[in-house]
């Protein structure tokens, strides 16, 4: 069998990179003087592997909650005959100035800084000391990096620095690219306005790439300076005139233009623009106009289009001024604009919202640098998975994955992208989605939740959980989605959609896991949570899912774990336990997901004496009679009591009421059940009632737990025959048949759990089910 597509295991290298940052100090590393991580002296790394540990070790800051960013990592960098950096990418708040200053001896060829807004003008004095080396710089919405914070001298306390008020920053006008002769691709997307771009740009002769998004230009003809040599121009979001159309124009080496916008300008694209853009521009293969208004018609009408199926072939295209072209665009961005829904486009990429194909490469092409697109986009994708089908699901769970990474702390990406993840998780696409592909969606889904508190990411990232099986998908991040649930669920929180799901969540997060997770998960508060919920839905006087939930998750926390069973009954779940009966006496599901959990608290034998008390016995007595749920109420009823009475006589203090009539009215019940019945029951092992076979102190607990054997081995042979085999209920079964003091009926009952078990044995296929 083929694997699934995204399935490729991580690289020797990830994987050990990654082990390595997570264990610096049994690694590479050890602690010097005042607790400083030094590099071991032994240790000489080249720039292959000391770029992959730098871009790593940012990827996980920023994505990876359970990763510490280490105080003085990038120091480790500083001697460049030990370790070489030549390839730096830096992203978001972590990074700061002395960082940058850590690295100033490297000989870099390539520094890309985007949105690092802790960064001020002393990280400028660093970047003049790779001017020698560096060929590509970007600075993509580092805009304070071009300030003095406060007007401070350049060496004041970085601390200090990040308490002044950013209304006192002042520009720095001293720094130059004067020298950096070498650099050939630069991004200064979101330089301020205060900052002269073309003073700042004039030293560099050999620029080849150039990234103005956003900067203003009221001067265009200075970059007329680099007509022989300027491959590559961006010029997102940059008010355009006719003088700035025309210098563009004359660039006659442009092989990438990008004038496209995302807000509202008076300019106005027209068919003579476009015509003077293709005509002038004929090394072009990629261009971006999305955003523009069209003036006037640049589309051929429809009835005149060439027929056929679309086609990429310039003198087909539907939009007049593309009919000039030599040859197919590699790229086109037309994305919000009119020209996208023509029916041929010469070229082979296109953004636009006309089909899934245009937009998937809108969010593809402007998810980095510009979010506000990408979460246009994505809206977009929303609908197409969620009122049509998306055909290239690989690609569009991958491309919305790396969206939610790269902007973790913008809201409307969240939103729209886990709203979107919703829909690409559920059961019509899933046979197509790899383990691992799966393991990234919930990866972003709880980064998101840990990020925003917001209702709607919290809503949209819970609902999208409950497409996964839980808990086996949930297993490997299963003590974070916990404690995150459980933040969910605090008293404050009156969102009542959001509550229901988590419950939900959590309560199948303990069902049919191993003791010690749920052990762990008593101990993050689990219990007291749920209890808390139980008691805010009994002072509104409700009895809904929630209320339901929260019982159902505390008997499947108790199960066969003592310590949780013991803060049930701590943190007052007894009391609870009696209000919810007395205030819905009618809901049988409520009844039969309490009495289940204090079967649980039963099993403990340290913990059955607070059980004994004349209140909680005639409850349990009373509820023998119950019919609720068919038997489970009862049943569960009569396991309490079965417990309580195996302890035998001397611990039954109480006059009323008395053990001998308790005992007598289980037995009653006991022959009123059908033992035919189907159950609403789960048992991963019949420990706890196996023990009450071989003993003669209680015969009516041994004839209760032979008839819960012999309901389970009839009714569900191929389940729960190899279960009693194998924890040793035949030879306790044969023990019941000695003993004198077993009824005839207990007796008959055990002889026919072992006949069950035999003729299973002997043909299992014949009763299985």
């Amino acid at each position: 069998m083929a694997a699934k597509a995204g399935d490729n295991p991580d690289s020797l290298m990830a994987l050990t990179t990654a082990f390595c940052l997570r264990n610096l100090r049994r690694t590479m590393c050890y602690l010097g003087e005042r607790n400083k991580l030094c590099l071991r002296s032994d240790v000489f790394l080249p720039s292959e592997i000391c770029d992959k540990l730098v871009n790593t070790y940012t990827e996980l800051v920023h994505m990876d909650s359970n990763f510490e960013p280490q105080d003085g990592f990038f120091q480790l960098f500083s001697d460049p005959h030990s370790t070489r950096l030549t390839r730096v990418q830096l992203r978001e708040d972590f990074v700061r100035d002395r960082d940058l200053e850590a690295i100033g001896k490297q000989d870099l060829i390539e520094l890309h800084l985007t949105y690092c807004n802790n960064l001020s003008a002393h990280s400028l004095r660093t970047l003049t000391s790779f001017r020698q080396t560096l060929v590509s710089l970007s600075l993509f919405g580092c805009s304070r990096i071009f300030y003095r914070k406060g007007g401070a001298p350049l060496a004041c306390d970085e601390e200090e620095e990040e308490e002044r008020p950013a209304s006192r920053q002042a520009p720095d006008t001293d720094f130059s690219f004067q020298g950096f002769n070498r650099l050939r691709l630069l991004n200064l997307g979101g330089l301020p306005e205060e900052v002269d771009a073309e003073a700042l740009l004039k030293p560099l002769p050999a620029l080849t790439s150039l990234d103005l998004s956003g900067v203003p230009l009221p001067k265009a003809a200075f970059l007329a300076h680099w007509k022989e040599r300027l491959a590559s121009l961006v010029l997102y979001n940059v008010d355009l005139s006719e003088e700035l159309i025309n210098t563009v124009v004359d660039l006659g080496h442009l092989r990438h233009l990008d004038i496209s916008r995302e807000r509202n300008s008076k300019f106005k694209m027209t068919r003579k623009i476009l015509t003077a853009i293709v005509q002038g521009l004929v090394n072009l293969v990629s261009l971006d106009i999305s955003g523009h208004i069209m003036l006037d018609n640049c589309t051929v009408p429809h009835f005149e289009e060439a027929m056929g199926r679309p086609s990429v072939e310039p003198c087909k295209s539907s939009i007049y001024p593309f009919q000039e072209l030599k040859r197919p665009l590699q790229f086109l961005g037309l994305y919000n604009t009119t020209l996208c829904n023509v029916t041929h486009i010469p070229a082979y990429k296109v953004t636009g919202s006309k089909n899934e194909d245009q937009v998937l490469n809108a969010i593809e092409v402007y998810t980095e640098f510009r979010p506000e697109l990408a979460h246009r986009a994505i809206n977009q994708l929303f609908d197409i998975a969620r009122i049509q089908h998306c055909s290239q699901l690989l690609r569009a769970l991958q491309l919305v994955i790396a969206a939610l990474k790269c902007h973790k702390y913008d809201k409307s990406i969240q939103v729209t992208g886990s709203a979107a993840l919703f829909y690409l998780t559920n059961t019509e696409y899933r046979s197509d989605q790899s383990v691992r592909l799966r393991r990234q969606v919930i990866q972003v889904v709880l980064n998101g939740m840990e990020q925003y508190q917001e209702v709607t990411v919290q809503r949209n990232c819970c609902l999208t959980l409950c497409n996964f099986s839980i808990p086996e998908e949930l297993e490997f991040q299963y003590g974070r989605v916990n404690l995150l649930l459980l933040k969910i669920l605090e008293p404050a929180r009156q969102d009542e959609s959001i509550q229901r799901i988590a419950v939900h969540l959590c309560n199948a997060l303990v069902c049919q896991v191993d003791n010690h997770h749920k052990e762990a998960v008593g101990k993050m508060g689990f219990v007291k949570t749920m209890l808390n919920l139980i008691q805010k839905k009994l002072q509104d006087r409700m009895c809904d899912q929630v209320m339901e939930f929260s019982w159902s998750a505390l008997w499947n926390i108790t199960d066969e774990t003592p310590d949780n069973c013991q803060m049930f009954l701590t943190c007052k779940g007894m009391s609870l336990f009696l209000d919810c009966l007395k205030k819905f006496p009618d809901k049988q599901e409520l009844h039969r997901n309490m009495l289940g959990l204090l079967g649980n608290v039963a099993e403990v034998r340290a913990l059955r004496p607070q059980l004994l008390t004349p209140q909680f016995i005639s409850v349990f007595s009373n509820l023998l009679d119950s019919k609720a749920d068919g038997i489970e109420v009862s049943y569960n009823a009569c396991g309490v009591l079965s417990h309580i009475v195996f302890d035998g006589p001397e611990v039954w203090a109480m006059e009323e009421p008395q053990r001998d009539t308790v005992m007598d009215k289980m037995m009653e019940a006991i022959q009123s059940w059908d033992v035919t019945s189907r159950r609403n029951i789960n048992y991963r092992s019949f420990e706890p009632i196996l023990r009450l076979l071989p003993q003669s102190i209680a015969p009516v607990s041994q004839h209760w737990a032979t008839w819960a054997l012999f309901n389970l081995v009839s009714v569900y042979p191929s389940k729960y025959c190899p279960l009693l085999i194998k924890e040793g209920g035949i030879v306790l079964l044969e023990k019941v048949l000695e003993l004198q003091t077993s009824h005839e009926e207990t007796k008959d009952m055990a002889r026919k759990v072992m006949e069950q078990c035999e003729n299973f044995k002997e043909d299992p296929m014949e009763t299985t089910r």
